[in-house]
């Protein structure tokens, strides 16, 4: 059985591509959300909620795992460690496959500014006079609120209620929340920059399919600063940028 953990658009077409040759197929996401998303497409089993190293190894124990295609979000760190380790535990095959960064393509304009953690932002951000738009996700919010600002932020968020709750909890206002789905098309950038007078946008690497240059050249053309948490990476035996790639090795390797 071929694993596949999902964390981006690509783990779906990924699946899509899988599906041309095999339906004998886990797939794992870290949510229902997640799992609704993949129902058009055909797998043995699903599993929608976070797995940890130990569920992990029963899982794909129980499933006779022999190849595991780690496709989860470039910045979930803990999940591809997981991953890795188990398949080095129980033996199984290890693909990762992740977006290729894009940040590096803007890093001679002068407001496009790169930090390498969510600590780092306040000596970005110290001295910025107005709004912030963040978009680095509900998850990260936390971190946010811990550094203090005296800036209104306004939280671009999943339009979902757990999402909401979770934004309500950590006692954020209503007008401080966009709630909308991405990725964000450029002109809608602008649009949120200019409708809440954004004099800077927090967001993440999340590559090309994640909506990245859309926000790093509205942010350009609206003349504010872009400010990108960095990602960091681990040492991964096998890593595609290309889903092509990934077929390719599997029927090197005669899993499909």
């Amino acid at each position: 059985m071929i694993g596949l953990i999902s964390g981006t658009s690509e783990g779906k077409e990924l699946l899509s591509n899988l599906n041309n040759y095999t339906d004998d197929i886990l797939v794992s996401t870290a949510t229902s959300y997640g799992g609704d998303l993949l129902k058009d497409y055909k797998y043995k089993y699903l599993n929608t909620t976070p797995l940890d190293r130990e569920n992990m190894i029963k899982l794909f124990k129980e499933k006779k795992v022999e190849v595991l295609i780690d496709a989860s979000h470039p910045y979930a760190l803990e999940v591809s460690k997981n991953a890795m380790e188990v398949c080095n535990h129980t033996g199984i095959e290890y693909i990762r496959f992740e977006r290729e960064k894009v940040i590096e393509k803007f890093l001679e304009k002068e407001k496009v500014l790169v930090v390498e953690n969510y600590e780092d932002l306040y000596s970005k951000l110290k001295d910025i006079k107005g709004n912030i738009l963040n978009t680095t996700g509900s998850r990260n919010i936390e971190k946010i609120i811990r550094l203090s600002l005296e800036n209104r932020i306004i939280h671009r968020v999943l339009p979902s209620l757990k999402v909401i709750d979770e934004c309500f909890h950590l006692g954020l206002e209503l007008h401080n929340i966009i709630a909308v789905k991405g990725p964000i098309s450029y002109d809608l950038n602008r649009a949120f920059i200019r409708e809440y007078d954004a004099k800077a946008i927090l967001l993440k690497d999340s590559g090309k399919e994640g909506g990245t240059e859309e926000k790093i050249k509205a942010a350009i053309d609206e003349n504010i600063y872009a400010i990108v948490v960095d990602r960091k990476s681990l040492d991964y035996k096998n890593k595609f940028n290309n889903k092509e790639e990934v077929i390719k090795y599997l029927k090197k390797l005669q899993y499909i």
